[in-house]
């Protein structure tokens, strides 16, 4: 029997839910509209579309189960040796989520079985995440890449950094002309008090699941994920929350930063005589300076 929140709710979303009588956490999203939204924001090619979209999603969802406060945010940093380079993105508790890969234009070959390479294009290396802690201090866990494939080395970051059994499972389906056809996944992980019992039927449950890309494409929401992957422990939905790519990039922002490059850096510019565009890292939004914005900013250091 499944329980709580009905289902009806359109456009990108996360659900939470408990089961086992909450020996079970667990999360599913869809975010087809939000990995489409970056991957026109940094140009990616299919292989960086499929990483940073696994990435974004699994951000979110981590950040609901490790950040308590309203207004923390949760970092995901892969730092590999494989063509893609730096992947990140950093998630809010209010489910917004901004990121970008450092070579946007990677695409592989694809594997045998004709998915994307994900895990070369990330190589080996290390997955650092950050996350706000009460008092506002910061944790900084970081583990070794398991095998580049995101939702693989995030399961491994729960068990090694967290020491919480922990499944997660991503998936991003790109269209032949590029776009984001599909994406979403999940995040379960159990208490500490779960009997054999929950455990054993949970392993069976996803023993016998299908992939991440094959459940999208079927069109289950996330409350069926959750269905399938929880059948017979009684979930119940306790939480239903929008997700979206969003930045929070301002002029004012990026003034800043340049005010941090310090006067010898600005002198460096000034001296350049010519207008200076600025783009986001982290959405593509770009912002021109000219040499009297310039100026002004140098006269404030």
């Amino acid at each position: 029997m499944t329980t709580g929140i009905p289902k009806a709710f359109t456009g990108d979303y996360m659900v939470r839910a408990a089961a086992a009588d909450n020996q079970v956490r667990a999360f599913a999203l869809t975010s087809r509209d939000l990995v489409e939204a970056a991957r026109i924001a940094h140009n990616t090619a299919p292989t960086a579309s499929a990483a940073l979209g696994r990435t974004l999603s699994g951000a979110l969802m981590m950040n609901q189960a490790l950040v308590k406060q309203e207004d923390g945010l949760l970092t995901v940093r892969f730092d590999g040796d494989g063509p893609i380079g730096t992947i990140l993105a950093t998630a809010d508790h209010n489910g917004n989520v901004k990121g970008y890969v450092q070579n946007p234009g990677t695409d592989l070959p694809r594997k045998s079985d004709r998915h994307l390479d994900v895990g070369s294009a990330v190589g080996h290396g290390t997955l650092t995440v950050l996350r706000d802690l009460d008092g506002g201090n910061t944790y900084n866990g970081q583990v070794l890449i398991h095998s580049g494939e995101i939702a693989d080395d995030l399961t491994h970051y729960f068990v090694e950094s967290e020491q919480i059994p922990t499944s997660v499972g991503l998936g991003v389906l790109v269209s032949p002309d590029g776009s984001i056809r599909r994406s979403g996944g999940f995040l379960l992980q159990l208490m500490p008090f779960a009997d054999e019992a929950v455990i054993s039927r949970l392993e069976e449950n996803l023993g016998q699941l299908r992939s991440v890309t094959q459940m999208l494409e079927d069109e289950m929401s996330p409350e069926d994920l959750l269905s399938e992957i929880l059948r017979g422990l009684n979930p119940e939905w306790t939480d239903r929350l929008p997700v979206r790519f969003h930045c929070n990039c301002t002029a004012d922002r990026v003034e800043r930063a340049l005010m941090l490059l310090g006067a010898q850096e600005l002198d460096g510019m000034l001296a350049e005589n010519r207008d200076f565009e600025i783009s986001c890292h982290f959405c593509g939004k770009k912002y021109l300076f000219t040499p009297g914005d310039l100026q002004r900013i140098r006269a404030g250091i």
